[in-house]
């Protein structure tokens, strides 16, 4: 089958389309595709994950690159998807390689790709990788193991975690932090998150050492995998419990009486604080499927919003481009002007214990003031798996027939991507997932809470 960059890079099924082969045809690719890059000489960094043969993956691409002539520093130990951002971009690099499946279950691997200012590589770019692939067959991988290119010094180890470390020091106000007694509990759910914070501050980790299976869970910060440090919230005495994904980029907040806290509060939450305690300013990037309690904060401030479609790598391009505070999306991945113009579960969680530590309230505290400033907004997501990517692309067609859903007559549509059906008090947008298998189905309302009645009808009508 051909290699294809979906919503965040390339993911495939371990020992099925991700192999060793199809790693380097694909590392190959992205070599010839960028081998007249202005900054080529300073070399790529390549990093890697917790999963299952993640580092023999990266010391694979790591030769293939190197014996293609291209200098390469590989982390030497694993490291959160935002180190590769940050060592591409600091050390002058030409781009970034990082080996995950960032929140995909235990089966899956991946190849991400960071670009030079750090943030995720953009279609455009992407493309001309898959076009170098379909020349596959022709390629020459060169003959010098990963041993002799070490020690040759065509490829180098690179202390990924303490530079990471290092920054987290310079742009979180840790002492303030550590000051305010804030009790931390934080959960790694044994990706390459855990270890990162360790003597920065005081906190409890949980799920913080490697288990390639995960546990038998995906390593996705969503409710239904947060129980745990949802109970251990509940029975201890925390003020915040901050979740990071498989690869850090992608973070979930838990509030001090164990309740999730969705990932349109934390967008707005972080939103507010650093207009109105850090006084930031520039313009806002959310994702298609985001709140549209972030237009009403927008709306406020005067600040522009773009709405971009979804994927990570669409809010990276803008905040490259333009002069943006803050980039998000639904998933729980956040960007801020002042550190990466690309998501970090570990930099955002840290803000978080920031902002309660200058704000001097309970994180409970500060959302009733959010939803009594704003109104309620109610927001759900469900994914159904399907059969064939057919079925997926036959149900998002369906979609744009539908005139009433759950009772709610439809006022509108937006096809960016997928369908999104508007209502008078809300929305339901269905897309095909660029990662998994799946149909993935969102919705949101305001002052009434009707989230699971337009879900249970989709479903009914979809028969899934």
């Amino acid at each position: 089958m051909a290699i294809k960059f979906g919503t965040d890079g390339w993911r495939a099924v371990i020992a099925d389309e991700y192999t060793f082969e199809n790693l380097k045809k694909i590392s190959k690719a992205t070599a010839i595709a960028f081998q007249n890059h202005p900054k080529i000489k300073n070399g790529i960094i390549i990093g890697y994950d917790t999963r299952f043969l993640s580092k023999e993956f990266a010391e694979c691409a790591a030769e293939v690159f190197a014996n293609h002539g291209i200098k390469v520093f590989l982390t030497d130990t694993f490291v959160t998807t935002p180190t590769v951002s940050l060592l591409s971009r600091d050390k002058n690099l030409a781009y970034g390689v990082m080996i995950t499946s960032s929140h995909n279950p235990a089966k899956y691997n991946g190849f991400k790709l960071k670009d030079e200012f750090g943030g995720s590589m953009g279609p455009s770019q992407l493309v001309i990788i898959e076009e170098k692939l379909k020349d596959s067959d022709s390629f020459n991988y060169g003959s010098d193991v990963f041993d002799n290119l070490l020690n040759s010094g065509k490829i180098e180890y690179a202390k990924g975690k303490e530079y990471f470390r290092e920054i987290l020091e310079k742009k979180i106000d840790i002492k303030n932090i550590k000051s305010s007694g804030i009790n931390i509990i934080y959960d790694a759910m044994y990706g390459s998150g855990q270890g990162m914070m360790d003597g920065l501050i005081t906190l409890k980790s949980i799920r913080n050492e490697i288990n390639p299976s995960f546990g038998g869970s995906s390593p996705e910060p969503v409710q239904k995998n947060l129980s745990l440090i949802c109970n251990e919230m509940k029975n201890g005495n925390y003020d915040i419990g901050i979740v990071t994904d498989g690869d850090a980029d992608r973070i979930a907040i838990i509030d001090e009486n164990g309740e999730f806290v969705d990932a349109q509060k934390t967008f707005a939450l972080l939103l507010s604080y650093l207009i109105n305690e850090k006084k930031m300013t520039g313009g806002v990037v959310r994702g298609f499927s985001s709140s549209d309690l972030i237009k009403k904060i927008c709306d406020e401030y005067g600040l522009k919003l773009y709405t971009v479609p979804i994927g990570f790598k669409y809010i990276s391009e803008l905040m490259i481009k333009e002069d943006i505070l803050i980039g998000a999306e639904e998933s729980g991945g956040i960007g801020l002007k002042h550190h990466l113009p690309e998501r970090d579960g570990i930099f955002n969680g840290l803000m978080f214990g920031e902002m309660l530590a200058v704000k001097k309230k309970k994180l409970s505290v500060l959302i009733d003031e959010i939803e009594s400033k704003y109104g309620k907004y109610f927001y759900k997501r469900i994914d159904q798996h399907l059969t064939s990517n057919e079925q997926k692309t036959e149900l998002v067609n369906l979609t744009k027939g539908l005139k009433e859903v759950a009772g709610l007559k439809v006022t509108g549509q937006d096809d960016l991507d997928g369908c999104k059906l508007l209502f008078e008090n809300g929305w339901l947008l269905v897309r095909a997932s660029g990662t998994e298998p799946l149909l993935r189905i969102y919705t949101e309302t305001t002052g009434i809470n009707k989230t699971d009645d337009i879900l249970k009808d989709i479903v009914k009508k979809f028969n899934i």
